[in-house]
């Protein structure tokens, strides 16, 4: 977003989009929908997350950002791939945090896919600035659920908190499947609903709403679904299994630490209580008073507090998961090897 209008405009565009309460329409309109929702969120992220846009949980050895590359570096070694001539794709790559730590670690050649074009631009330009995974890493523009890729191409595929965007499982899996070679694996980490989650109950319901409408998603499927939908799309399931349920005890700092109140005023969780909050509404309200911030800055801010209250209460709860792992293969007899769809 390069302007006021832009930005009020926008913010205004995606809260209609995803205040329609039929989920079909939310599914229909994704991509309108997320990309609309990553023009207005990734500056916030960037500068208050860093350039990796997911979770994990800590170690007491361990800081914040050496969490974030563990868990990535965990995702990798599932791959079973180093060396410079494998190519892999990231679906949903971001601004490329993950894809550019990952090359470090593996030495591979990685291509990241986003439907956001700010998204392409920014991780192409933090590629270019890195000499150790220039010419390494690249990003480009497309949509998951039609690859512009052959079939065939890659040595292998991960996602990490991406595919949730997804209006079908099955479809984005599929893609996923088409581009991969045979005897190919696809590891990722899926936002779900778990098992503790009872449709029906308005809590829980008022929780999955806030996750989906603060952070772009159409719906937060089951834990099952995903994993039904991966074997639907032809993979081998390798493995499954919520990360959030391993090291139990010895998760000294849980994945949702960072969205859970505190009265500290000198951390990021400050604005999660309720003088936080306020206090933060007005500071942002004033910075557009006085043209600092662009007008509809403070939808913004207010859309990605929702989605924080809601994975801090989906966490709190154990309803809502941001790793669930699934690793699947590709059968070495695979016969799909039609063209891409049409752009």
């Amino acid at each position: 977003m390069n302007s006021s209008a832009d930005v009020n405009a926008g913010i205004d565009k995606y809260m209609d989009l995803h205040r329609n309460e039929s989920v079909e329409t939310r599914n229909a309109e994704y991509a309108q929908l997320v990309d609309a929702y990553y023009d207005l969120s990734t500056l916030f992220y960037e500068w208050g997350w860093g350039s990796c846009f997911h979770f994990a949980y800590r170690y007491s050895f361990e800081n914040f950002a050496e969490a974030i590359r563990r868990h990535e570096y965990y995702l990798a070694s599932k791959l079973a791939l180093f060396g410079k001539d494998k190519k892999v794709i990231d679906v949903g790559c971001g601004i490329g945090g993950p894809m550019r730590n990952i090359c470090r670690f593996t030495g591979m050649d990685i291509t990241g896919l986003t439907l956001n074009q700010y998204q392409v631009d920014r991780g192409n330009e933090l590629c270019d600035a890195d000499d150790v995974v220039k010419g390494k890493c690249r990003s480009v523009q497309g949509d998951f659920m039609k690859m512009p890729f052959e079939a065939s191409t890659f040595d292998a595929a991960y996602a990490i908190e991406a595919t949730c965007h997804a209006p079908d499982r099955v479809g984005v899996y599929s893609e996923i499947y088409r581009v991969l070679k045979p005897g190919s694996i696809f590891a990722c980490y899926e936002w779900c609903m778990t098992d503790n989650y009872v449709k029906g109950d308005v809590n829980h319901e008022k929780s999955k709403k806030k996750i989906e409408e603060g952070d772009g998603l159409p719906d937060i499927c089951h834990t099952s679904v995903c994993l039904q939908a991966l074997e639907d799309a032809g993979f081998e399931v390798l493995e499954d299994r919520d990360l959030v349920e391993d090291n139990i005890g010895a998760q000294v700092k849980v994945w949702h630490l960072p969205l859970l109140p505190s009265w500290n005023p000198l951390t990021q969780r400050f604005q999660f209580n309720w003088l936080g909050f306020r206090m933060t509404n007005m500071a942002v309200r004033v910075l557009e008073f006085l043209y600092l911030a662009p007008a509809g800055t403070y939808k913004t801010q207010q859309m990605l507090q929702i989605g924080g209250f809601g994975l801090g209460e989906g966490g709190n709860a154990k309803i809502f998961t941001p790793m669930y792992l699934m690793v699947g293969r590709v059968p070495m007899n695979k016969k799909d090897n039609k063209k891409p769809a049409a752009q």
